[in-house]
């Protein structure tokens, strides 16, 4: 495990090692980033031309896409599972300080799960087709939810 930086804080235990929920995979994220090639967020993604970004979800969970359609926005939820989980105040390089893991979007957090909107290009059978990720090939999905727009935007 690398050393923090100058600022940086550790929790005093390693979350990963804590029996207190269990998460079953639905599926996986299928892209063109490696590890050290993936950008930083989605907005980069896009502009790198999106990664060939696709889920191959189990085929069981097949009927849960049964309402989706292509043009549909989802929030994506995904494991970062390789990102340390130790962190509790972090220097990222591209803010002039350290701040709060819960301030920040890093990967490095006590539970890895990772956000993104995403909209589906495409449904063929368990593939859902998206526009564009910044996770690495291979990355397990936890759960896929709608974006609906009277919910999820924020209060005027």
């Amino acid at each position: 495990m690398k050393p923090p930086r100058e600022g940086e804080q550790r929790l005093g235990y390693d979350p990963a090692g804590q029996p207190e929920a269990g998460l079953h995979f639905i599926g996986t994220i299928r892209s063109d980033w490696r590890e050290g090639s993936a950008p930083k967020n989605l907005r980069l993604a896009r502009e790198q031309g999106g990664g060939n970004a696709r889920i191959e979800l189990k085929p069981a969970f097949l009927p849960a896409l049964e309402g989706l359609k292509p043009g549909d926005w989802i929030m994506l939820l995904y494991w970062t599972g390789q990102a340390r989980r130790d962190l509790l105040v972090q220097r990222p390089r591209h803010v002039d300080g350290p701040r709060g893991t819960f301030a920040l979007r890093s990967p490095a957090r006590p539970n890895p799960v990772a956000l993104g909107c995403v909209r589906i290009e495409a449904i063929e059978g368990a593939v859902v087709h998206i526009d564009a990720t910044d996770a690495f090939d291979g990355t397990p999905v936890v759960d896929i939810k709608p974006w609906i727009e009277t919910v999820d935007s924020p209060a005027s």
